[in-house]
């Protein structure tokens, strides 16, 4: 479909949800001067995904939003990312901008010059670079969300991640999906870079559903269908699974992970010398 009014609009409306993501947890680091909750490896991920994503929209000529889009993912990815260094490493300002203004100064020039690179290379029907950048993107992208995976994986619980900016986010990859879908010629490899990520947060929102919802949905069943002396009985759920709706705390970070919020549980619970 070529529709430029279009896949801009979507575009830049898929930009402002990837960063509506983001600056939330910028600005909650800051307010409570900590980093609790946050994985700086899935912050690094994500910020490195958006150099190979940046030139391959570049390089394809997508529409002006979706060309910005993966600046913005890098840079307030990296913000993020040091703040993990900065509040919970106890590391000095010039220190931490010691060392993320070069990395983002190499991201930078990387992207640059790779896009001149590639251009040149498309010149000379030499497309495989630009497919490269294009599977970089979708597997550092990727690999920002798979943590969650992991995490889910060892601990058997979805405690503490937010749903809500989960949703952002996958909202942002659908939007940024028909914004491709709207440019003068369909790609692609653009719809399976965005597309690869949407599906990941799907998932998550999937095991939201079996770790959540479902034996929410059992324990209220057979509380209602209980009766007499097995009604105690009939209200517990197996262990393994069972996680009350109301003993789940707000995340306490917009993209806190299982493992994390285990780990503070069970620090919380180490008896502290009074003496």
């Amino acid at each position: 479909m070529d529709n430029p009014a279009l896949a801009n609009t979507f575009g830049t409306l898929g930009t402002v949800c990837w960063s509506i993501q983001l600056i939330p947890q910028i600005v909650l680091n800051y307010r409570r001067h900590n980093a609790t909750g946050l994985q700086p490896t899935m912050m690094m991920l994500w910020a490195s995904a958006g150099v190979p994503l940046g030139v391959y929209n570049i390089v394809k000529n997508f529409n002006i939003a979706l060309q910005v889009q993966p600046q913005i993912l890098t840079v307030l990815s990296l913000i993020t990312w040091i703040q993990c260094f900065y509040y919970e490493r106890s590391w000095t300002v010039s220190r931490c901008t010691a060392v993320v203004l070069p990395i983002a100064c190499l991201m930078g020039g990387v992207e640059v010059a790779l896009v001149y690179a590639l251009r040149i290379g498309v010149q000379r029907d030499t497309n495989w670079p630009v497919t490269l950048m294009a599977v970089l993107a979708t597997l550092l992208l990727a690999l920002g969300v798979l943590r969650h995976y992991w995490d889910i994986y060892v601990h058997r619980t979805v405690r503490g991640i937010s749903f809500l900016f989960v949703g952002i986010d996958a909202l942002g990859d659908l939007l940024s999906i028909i914004s491709v879908i709207f440019q003068q010629e369909l790609d692609v490899l653009g719809l399976v870079i965005y597309g690869t990520e949407l599906l990941l947060w799907i998932g998550i929102f999937a095991c939201g559903g079996y770790y959540l919802l479902l034996p929410w949905t059992i324990k209220t069943l057979k509380g209602s269908q209980a009766t007499g002396h097995d009604a105690s009985s009939a209200r517990d759920v197996p262990e393994r699974s069972a996680i009350a709706l109301h003993d789940l705390p707000s995340s306490t970070s917009v993209f806190r992970t299982p493992s994390v919020d285990i780990a503070l549980r069970s620090r919380s619970m180490i008896p502290r010398d009074v003496s």
